[in-house]
């Protein structure tokens, strides 16, 4: 099997209300299928405050109202990305706690990488059906 390396650096949005997270169902990548927080890469000239608008709007169709940087993390996964491809990846995520001025998130998907947002109860979170990088959040912030 071929191993490609690849590092990608976001800037992701840890938003919760009433023990409740927002968050999106990954349609794509190494965590198809779990919960992940709205976020995505940094695009060639962007700073990492204009990704995380940006991608709050396009994934969950959300107005960040206000924003605080939480702490940077890395994690390396590697997945099958085809039956003779894996990719070994090193997923840097900006961190930061965000307020938004909607409470209905878009559940519908974006037509890159999220089948749409949904707020989730934290009790009902697990490593096996979240992302690294939310799972990292809900303990740095006390939450598990």
């Amino acid at each position: 099997m071929k191993t490609i390396k690849h590092t990608h650096i976001g800037a992701y949005a840890i938003i919760i209300n009433n023990n409740k997270i927002a968050l999106i169902k990954k349609a794509t990548g190494a965590y198809t299928g779990k919960y992940d927080l709205p976020g995505g890469g940094i695009e060639h000239t962007e700073t990492p405050l204009q990704t995380l608008h940006r991608e709050c709007k396009e994934e969950i169709d959300a107005t960040v109202i206000k924003e605080k940087l939480l702490d940077v993390t890395s994690v390396n996964v590697t997945w099958n990305i085809k039956e003779d491809l894996e990719e070994d990846l090193h997923h840097i995520g900006i961190l930061y706690e965000v307020k938004i001025k909607e409470t209905k998130l878009k559940d519908t998907p974006d037509g890159i990488d999220s089948n749409g947002g949904l707020w989730i109860d934290i009790d009902k979170l697990s490593q096996e059906n979240t992302s690294p990088l939310v799972w990292y959040s809900l303990k740095l912030l006390g939450y598990i």
